[in-house]
């Protein structure tokens, strides 16, 4: 299979290993793991991007805790059933992985591109202090007639771009993927703590069909 058909979906992430392989699935006898990597923001705070991984990849015997590794991709998502409803779970799916040096920095530590179809209506609104910002699903096809479907972000004059969009319009996006932890309601008195991943996107571009 070519690299084109990965061409709508692109991801390079960079950053620091800060968990063990805990086990996913497995395809065929291919055992698959999710590996968390802290990626630095310019802000000096970072995000913890899940990868999926591979055992073929890497070896999932070894502590890599603390080491830098590198990996190129694709943001994909899955729908888990908990609770009697469907969770969107989202995580980078590795196809190159490099162990780095201590002091390594990447060109794109974390860098998406996406080309996908708007499948809900734009939510566009400001937060109490002014910002503007705007919520996109988009659907990213996959061979084999599968599809992810990835939440994105964006803000100021992109949100007001991206209000005026309906459903099965073709957007093509630019940005980083971030991590961002919220409570969530389990019963009248008690949350959980949960994270979500989203795309912030920095540049947005309307396809004319």
């Amino acid at each position: 299979m070519t690299d084109k058909v990965f061409d709508n979906n692109q991801v390079s992430i960079a950053g620091e290993v800060v968990g063990d392989f805990i086990f996913s699935h497995d395809v065929f006898g291919e055992g698959f793991y999710i590996l968390e990597v802290s990626v630095n923001r310019l802000s000096n705070s970072y995000d913890i991007i899940p990868l999926m991984v591979s055992e073929r990849l890497m070896d999932i015997k070894k502590d890599y805790k603390g080491k830098n590794i590198e990996v190129t991709g694709q943001f994909r998502s899955y729908n888990r059933h908990e609770d009697n409803k469907n969770r969107l779970v989202l995580s980078v799916f590795v196809r190159e992985v490099t162990v780095c040096d201590e002091d390594y920095e990447s060109s794109k530590p974390n860098y998406i591109f996406l080309d996908g179809y708007i499948c809900k209506q734009p939510i566009y609104r400001k937060t109490p202090l002014g910002r503007e910002i705007a919520d996109i699903l988009l659907a990213v096809n996959r061979p084999y007639g599968k599809s992810d479907y990835i939440p994105c972000i964006c803000w100021g004059r992109n949100a007001r771009f991206a209000e005026s969009f309906t459903v099965g319009g073709h957007i093509q996006v630019w940005g980083r993927i971030q991590s961002r932890e919220y409570q969530k309601k389990v019963t009248d008195a008690d949350f959980e703590k949960r994270v979500a991943y989203e795309v912030s996107v920095s540049k947005l571009e309307y396809i004319e069909e």
